[in-house]
C-alpha cells in the first residue's frame, strides 16, 4: 500500500478565532497542521468549542514557525519553539508567545480528528471517550 496527500489540499479545515487547522486522513494516519495567530489562547480560542476548562487532546507535535508557552493542569509550564518536537498530553492550556504566527505539525491524530469540533462536548456527554 502506498498513499500520498498533499498540505495543498487538506481533507478539511476548521477555523477558531484566531486560528485554523488543516487536517489529512489517511490509512493508518490522520495528520494536521494547526495556525495560531497572535493573541491566539487555547482557552479563550478554542476552549468553548471544546467545552472544557483545558485541552483534552494528546498531541505529537513539531513546531515549524513561531513560540508557545503550555502549562499543564498540574501547573507544569514550558515553551517550544521552532525546531522543536514535543509530547504534550491532555490537561493543558497553551497560548502564543510574542508577535509571530505559530505553525505546529501534530502527528498523534486526535487533534486532526477532534480538536475544535463543535460536536466534542455532545461527544463527551454521551461517554465517548475524550482524545
Amino acid at each position: 500500500m502506498l498513499e500520498i496527500k498533499t498540505l495543498d489540499k487538506p481533507d478539511e479545515r476548521r477555523d477558531f478565532p484566531r486560528g485554523h487547522l488543516e487536517a489529512v486522513h489517511m490509512s493508518g494516519l490522520d495528520f494536521a497542521v494547526a495556525t495560531f495567530e497572535p493573541g491566539w489562547r487555547w482557552t479563550e480560542s478554542v476552549g468553548p468549542i471544546a467545552g472544557t476548562e483545558s485541552c483534552r487532546i494528546h498531541h505529537n507535535g513539531y513546531v515549524v514557525q513561531g513560540r508557545m508557552r503550555i502549562r499543564m493542569d498540574d501547573g507544569a509550564e514550558q515553551e517550544v519553539g521552532p525546531g522543536d518536537v514535543f509530547v504534550c498530553a491532555p490537561g493543558h492550556d497553551a497560548w502564543v508567545v510574542g508577535d509571530e504566527q505559530v505553525v505546529v505539525y501534530d502527528f498523534a491524530g486526535g487533534m486532526a480528528q477532534e480538536y475544535a469540533k463543535a460536536d466534542q462536548p455532545a461527544r463527551q456527554a454521551a461517554g465517548q471517550p475524550e482524545l
